[in-house]
């Protein structure tokens, strides 16, 4: 991941977070954090709760399970943090970032998923301040919020296929379904065989959590990845 202040931009992986930290161990042990989990399943609400609420450095850890209900806890307990899912149900996670820094300015947002992904920078256009998968590890979780808390930013490095939410073919592949055009049409477009079609199309699927094309598309539309 990439874990940098506001002013930096440093990069490491998870487990080894380098001169960041250095700034953790400097930040002051008095400062205490608000955290605020927005998801709507239950075992994520139950095991993150679990893990910050043991932190020394939590003050208070919430939740809630929609959209509404994060903005009027955000209003009620001025969280410093709040972590956000990249899908709530039929709502978007950074269409619930924007809302949260627009309403909620002290509040900072990181991102989660469990299967999607977004780019740092359809992350930071939606006011977040960094995206972490959620098979983290729960010690490097509980860093990247509280860097998170520090105004610190936190993003996965873009450098191969594995590391980003699409690979250039693939994104090829979206736009043509964006566009409507059938497997068939796209293995055309692209002079590749139909079978090597459908292997990009449910490569695809499986990077955006998607069931089907329809699906693909809105998913990449909410992370950015699609006009």
């Amino acid at each position: 991941m990439t874990l940098a202040s506001e002013s930096d931009a440093g990069g490491v992986g998870p487990g080894a977070l380098g001169p960041a930290e250095e700034l953790l161990d400097a930040a002051d042990s008095q400062t205490r954090l608000r955290v605020l989990i927005v998801d709507d399943h239950d075992v994520v609400h139950w095991g993150f709760r679990l893990m910050l609420s043991n932190q020394p450095w939590v003050e208070r850890c919430i939740s809630s399970r929609s959209a509404a209900e994060a903005y009027a806890l955000a209003a009620r307990y001025k969280p410093h943090v709040a972590l956000v899912d990249l899908f709530i149900g039929e709502e978007s996670g950074p269409e619930i970032s924007a809302q949260l820094r627009e309403r909620s300015p002290e509040t900072k947002v990181l991102l989660i998923s469990g299967a999607g992904r977004i780019s740092p920078g359809a992350a930071q256009a939606a006011g977040a301040s960094g995206f972490i998968p959620k098979d983290w590890g729960a010690s490097d979780i509980a860093r990247a919020v509280r860097m998170v808390g520090l105004g610190m930013t936190v993003f996965q490095p873009q450098v191969d296929v594995d590391g980003t939410p699409l690979s250039p073919r693939e994104r090829e592949v979206l736009d043509l379904i964006s566009g409507g055009s059938t497997n068939r049409e796209i293995a055309a477009a692209l002079h590749l065989s139909p079978h090597t079609i459908k292997e990009h199309t449910s490569s695809l699927y499986r990077k955006l959590g998607a069931r089907n094309r329809a699906d693909a598309v809105q998913r990449a539309q909410r992370l950015g990845l699609s006009n």
